[in-house]
């Protein structure tokens, strides 16, 4: 007899009902924009190369956070980071339920010298794998500012998944 219940069932397709009740679709990976690969996997960790805010028809949204850019275009920014890190998972591990939590988020924000809200404008993504993860998306961080980043864009986000066995 079976073991598998409504919980155990809903568990499983969890990441991806989430995704679909908040209109989400994953666009394609994003290819590296140098030499570098997007993820590495060593052991039961995921390694995620830094990501930005890129639409899925390659638009990539630049600028100085707290100049030309504010902290509320920036968080949006930082969440489609989300979706495309989310992406690069989704290739990588072909199953987003392989995935047993968010360890560690790097989040770097391309600001003006005297910007202090690097944090909200991270929130952007923490908040997005927290809805898709649930407890799981719960993870360490570092929200820090930058004089630049590559292409100008306005913010970078890497991460560490740890997978499950």
């Amino acid at each position: 007899m079976s073991h598998s219940t409504p919980t155990a069932i809903q568990s499983e397709t969890q990441p991806y009902e989430r995704l679909r009740a908040l209109g989400i679709t994953l666009p394609p990976a994003p290819n590296p924009i140098a030499n570098f690969v997007t993820h590495i996997q060593e052991g039961n960790l995921l390694y995620l190369s830094g990501q930005g805010p890129r639409e899925a028809d390659g638009f990539m949204h630049t600028g100085k956070v707290g100049g030309n850019v504010s902290v509320e275009d920036a968080y949006q920014h930082a969440r489609l980071t989300a979706i495309n890190l989310l992406a690069v998972m989704q290739s990588a591990l072909g199953d987003l339920n392989r995935v047993k939590r968010v360890v560690k988020l790097l989040g770097m924000v391309n600001a003006v010298s005297d910007f202090a809200d690097h944090p909200l404008v991270i929130n952007g993504c923490s908040d997005l794998l927290i809805s898709v993860f649930g407890e799981a998306g719960n993870h360490a961080r570092s929200a820090v500012g930058f004089g630049s980043l590559p292409g100008n864009i306005t913010v970078e986000i890497e991460a560490i998944i740890a997978l499950k066995d």
